[in-house]
């Protein structure tokens, strides 16, 4: 289900290319070509070192701002700012959401008129991708092997207790 959604937002069409006039095209490289020309014959300036270190004045643990208290309007707007964030976060989710039902809905129905078409294209569109998501798994390497271990083959010893009269 991972490779399936993720698969998902790599289908849209290109965008199209908008037509550039090539005298503007032209005339912006030969600005970026001037750009890079001064930016050379520049030099860089040297940062001192003393701007690397900060002062142990600054270190003090004791320096601590002070939080001064919000009046009662400032609180409500600050309450208000992050419900109406947390709306347009929901809604920006929720759209998002219904374009990828959309996307797997119509994936749906191109596989559906494939298999119409062909079983053997279907079945190889919907073969999994190994290289898309590469998986390998190995054991545990960080304990050895405990010598003259046997593991459980599933038998299960019942060790409930029964009450008689």
């Amino acid at each position: 289900m991972l490779a399936f959604q993720a698969s998902l937002p790599m289908r849209a069409e290109p965008k199209k290319k908008k037509k550039v006039d090539p005298k503007r095209a032209q005339v912006q490289k030969d600005r970026m070509k001037k750009k890079i020309k001064k930016l050379e014959k520049a030099s860089q300036e040297m940062i001192p070192i003393e701007d690397f270190f900060t002062p142990t004045k600054f270190l003090d643990a004791s320096r601590v701002r002070e939080i001064s208290p919000l009046s009662f309007e400032e609180s409500e707007r600050r309450a208000l700012l992050l419900k109406k964030w947390a709306l347009y976060k929901k809604i920006e989710h929720d759209a998002e959401m219904e374009t990828l039902k959309s996307l797997m809905v119509a994936q749906e129905e191109a596989l559906n008129e494939l298999r119409l078409e062909s079983e053997e294209l279907y079945q190889a569109a919907i073969k999994r991708d190994d290289d898309l998501f590469p998986y390998e798994k190995e054991g545990p390497s960080y304990t050895p092997q405990i010598p003259g271990y046997e593991a459980p083959e599933g038998k299960c010893i019942d060790v409930t207790k029964v009450y008689t009269h």
